[in-house]
């Protein structure tokens, strides 16, 4: 028996986990189902019901990291996307609560550089994204276009309305656009794109007429066919020289959504127009889990971006969300007196950790650390790639199960891998260690002593094989 879904549209998020719920609980094999998209259908037209499962109350559990792994990947411009991810529910249901656990697994590598690919295209899109703001009878109108690599506009439309929650603008890609009239977040078809008819980037005049005719037929639900934007505009994307004139992104940022004030200090930061900078200010606005609510801020790493050592911790505690700089409470002065006793200068390291917002559970006055679960490491994990792909150590050291985790995307045992060398990719490696607040927390002396003098030998042997 073969079964076929039909989604709504290509980032049907609700309808696909709707349809892969019931068919788990039916049954289904992988094999015997075939996904499709109805492309030609009105976003907003009725989805086709899910696919019904014979008994609806039948227990079904995955992963939390599964779903959140298959949120993002939904996003790719990968045809067999739906099915990948069916096949991984499939065999989380049956049984296969690791599965994720397994990075040499072919569907769960798959899976994960889909996601990476997502990942850094939702980066891209938020860093570079300009306006244009053209007059129209209603007012001032700023209208963006760009061309990105995935089906990321959906995910991304909300950011941007909150972002730039004073204007009225719109967001035009092939594939699908998005509408802020400064209350209501539509989101259309795409906008088709015209033949190439010129060699240079069109006046002025004509461009500011060309994306208001877009804009005007998009919004105008009478409109007897979407309008076109010529080819040339689409090769010259938001940071082409024709746009440099055009309203900016910074500017808004600064007014809606500023960046939480750091503490001056010796440890030097990326060039402002740096990569790294980039994703420092962008990540200051990131709600991809719960914990940004509760937290005072984002706490981002630190250091050169030409470092030849990272130091990856596991998250920031509470001095570290209340100064918005990683290590600087108790296990950070732990890391400090190491660093110099192994030799290594601080101001010459990165230093940052897992996840970038404090997670703790309140009693009376105080916050207690509370540990980071799976999807709150894999949330994060985008930020953490986008440091290591800016700064490129020679070696990452991983202070403790939690970053071990989120770097090398396996379950750690620190007491088997510690101090070993481990192989990534880029020729670059890795290496395994306590986090100094396990220091801390040992109630005997002597043990105290006698693991201080192996945490600052690992670090020693760190300075040994950057060397």
């Amino acid at each position: 028996m073969t079964v076929s879904i039909r989604l709504a549209h290509q980032v049907d998020w609700q309808g696909w986990r709707a349809a892969a719920r019931g068919l788990a609980l039916a049954d289904i094999p992988p094999d015997q189902v075939v996904w499709s998209v109805d492309d030609a259908a009105d976003p907003y037209a009725e989805r086709p019901p899910p696919y019904a499962a014979p008994d609806a109350s039948a227990a079904f559990t995955v992963p939390r990291a599964l779903v959140a792994l298959a949120e993002t990947v939904i996003q790719a411009r990968e045809p067999d996307r739906f099915a990948l991810l069916y096949r991984l529910v499939w065999r989380a249901h049956r049984g296969d609560k690791h599965l994720l656990d397994q990075p040499a697994d072919a569907d769960v590598h798959r899976a994960r550089q889909l996601a990476q690919s997502v990942r850094r295209d939702t980066h891209r899109l938020r860093a570079t994204l300009r306006f244009r703001a053209i007059d129209t009878p209603a007012g001032p109108w700023h209208v963006a276009w760009l061309a990105p690599e995935h089906f990321i506009l959906d995910a991304n439309a909300p950011v941007f309305a909150r972002r730039f929650a004073a204007w009225r603008w719109s967001i035009l890609t092939p594939d699908r656009s998005a509408h802020w009239d400064g209350t209501i977040l539509r989101l259309g078809p795409g906008v088709p794109r015209a033949g190439l008819a010129d060699q240079d980037p069109p006046e002025n005049g004509a461009l500011d007429a060309a994306l208001r005719a877009c804009f005007a037929g998009l919004l105008d639900p009478a409109a007897p066919a979407l309008p076109t934007l010529p080819d040339l505009l689409w090769r010259n994307l938001p940071a082409a020289a024709a746009l440099s004139d055009a309203t900016g992104a910074a500017p808004a940022r600064a007014a809606t959504d500023p960046e939480p004030a750091v503490t001056a200090s010796q440890h030097p930061h990326p060039p402002a127009n740096s990569p790294l900078a980039a994703a420092r200010a962008e990540a200051a606005t990131c709600r991809a889990c719960p914990l940004w609510e509760h937290a005072t801020q984002t706490v981002f790493g630190e250091g050169p971006e030409a470092a030849r050592i990272m130091l990856v911790g596991e998250q920031p505690g509470d001095q570290e969300d209340l100064q918005g700089r990683p290590f600087v409470g108790p296990a950070g002065q732990v890391l400090d007196t190491a660093l110099h006793e192994a030799g290594i200068d601080r101001t010459r390291v990165y230093v940052t950790n897992a996840v970038k917002h404090f997670k703790f559970e309140p009693r009376g006055k105080r916050r207690i650390h509370a540990k980071p679960d799976a999807t709150e490491i894999a949330a994060c994990r985008f930020w953490l790639e986008m440091e290591m792909a800016a700064v490129k150590p020679a070696l990452t050291v991983l202070l403790g199960a939690s970053a071990a985790r989120s770097v090398l995307g396996r379950t750690v045992t620190i007491s088997r891998e510690r101090g070993t060398p481990i192989p990534m990719q880029g020729n670059t490696q890795a290496l395994v260690t306590v986090h100094p607040s396990y220091l801390l927390r040992l109630p005997d002396e002597d043990a105290k002593r006698r693991e201080y003098a192996a945490f600052v030998a690992d670090l020693k042997r760190a300075v040994a094989l950057v060397k």
